[in-house]
């Protein structure tokens, strides 16, 4: 598969990005929530909801059996604590419950991860594929209200 959007990033031969879920929140996630530069521009920012999961890896600026994107929050009501999770054709669904990042040390919680499939169709007949996105945000603590700017998820494809 071809990308045009992978020519313009220089890396090294071998280079291999393959982040533990404690250097995506400290280095990128939190970064990118914060304004703050990042260690490299590798991960691309899509509304990911606007989109099929069959269709972002061609918006990817690496990877091949992962693609990481950022994705603005979106809600389900302007209110509301709920996310919207419809995409163009489907919707992800949560599963399992949420597992907390916790630092290399274990003492402080700096994330949280959450796993999601993708249904075709509308809830609740929709019926499951085999796209995963694993999503991590900031805790609680961290994430600004709903009216700021800036609120920010990574996700993983697999």
């Amino acid at each position: 598969m071809e990308r045009k959007s992978n020519s313009n990033i220089q890396l090294p031969p071998g280079f291999r990005f393959h982040p533990s879920d404690e250097e995506l929140i400290v280095h990128y996630l939190r970064n990118k929530a914060t304004s703050i530069p990042l260690p490299a521009s590798i991960i691309a920012e899509v509304d990911l909801y606007k989109c099929n999961p069959w269709d972002l890896p061609k918006k990817a600026l690496f990877g091949e059996e992962e693609w990481f994107f950022f994705t603005p929050r979106d809600r389900k009501y302007p209110n509301g604590v709920r996310p919207n999770r419809m995409a163009a054709s489907g919707y992800w669904k949560a599963t399992g419950t949420d597992k907390p990042i916790l630092t290399s040390s274990g003492a402080k919680t700096i994330g949280v991860k959450k796993a999601l499939v993708f249904y075709k169709g509308r809830p609740p007949k929709g019926i499951k594929t085999d796209w995963i996105m694993h999503e991590y945000r900031l805790p609680e603590t961290m994430i600004w209200t709903s009216k700021r700017k800036g609120s920010m998820r990574v996700s993983l494809f697999t």
